[in-house]
């Protein structure tokens, strides 16, 4: 019995890169073609590059991922001495401020830009801890000084190697230079900002509240017992 011949399958040549369907990468451009540019966030001549805020809103993300991970610094610094951050904070800038002179509430909310509400709130938690004191001031009876407590002050001094570490690595990408140039540009972008959420305010429509600045005083601090 013979066996009948199978005849090979063909082999059709794969196609060139070039002889392809160009089909999918037509389809995208007219896809593209579509698409409206996205509008404007800013009309600032010097926030724009070629007429294109790509890299305004870059700096504006980059911010926030900044703040983001400087508030979990900052946590970390208050969680290593039993505080919660603003109470850290209030309590570390008492003790430097008072370094330079008498501090009082009102010029501590200065400092922090804080309402002197919150800031009375967060030091009498302080006071209540035994970290913080108000004592009259001799000049002006009716003005109360803040100073750290030798608790409280050993408590900072513990942290210090800690934090000295850590800051150095955050900020060791700024020279002298860099560093006072950043300084002073925070400083001006805090007053534009508080100046823009007023503007913000005014354009909302009625009956939608626009939301309050992102402060501490949006939350009461945690009660931490040391």
């Amino acid at each position: 019995m013979s066996r009948s011949k199978v005849a090979p399958l063909s082999r059709t040549p794969a196609l060139r890169k070039s002889e392809k369907p160009a089909v999918k990468a037509g389809a995208k451009t007219a896809l593209k073609a579509k698409l409206p540019a996205p509008a404007l966030t800013t009309s600032r001549k010097a926030l724009l590059v070629d007429g294109s805020d790509h890299a305004f809103r870059q700096l504006v993300h980059t911010l926030l991922a900044f703040l983001a991970r400087h508030e979990t610094v900052r946590e970390g610094h208050a969680a290593a001495i039993g505080l919660a951050g603003i109470e850290y904070t209030v309590l570390i800038s008492v003790k430097y401020l008072a370094a330079e002179g008498h501090v009082s509430v009102r010029e501590l909310a200065a400092h922090l830009h804080l309402s002197g509400a919150f800031v009375t709130t967060v030091s009498n938690k302080l006071q209540q801890m035994g970290l913080l004191d108000k004592l009259v001031d001799p000049a002006d009876r009716r003005r109360l000084r803040l100073t750290v407590t030798q608790a409280g002050d050993a408590l900072l001094t513990s942290l210090n190697p800690t934090q000295r570490q850590v800051n150095d690595v955050q900020f060791d990408c700024l020279n002298a230079d860099e560093f006072h140039q950043l300084l002073g540009s925070v400083e001006r972008l805090v007053e534009s900002s508080e100046r823009a959420i007023a503007l913000q305010r005014y354009l909302q429509p009625r009956g939608l509240d626009t939301p309050a600045p992102s402060r501490d005083g949006d939350r009461p601090p945690r009660r931490k017992k040391i």
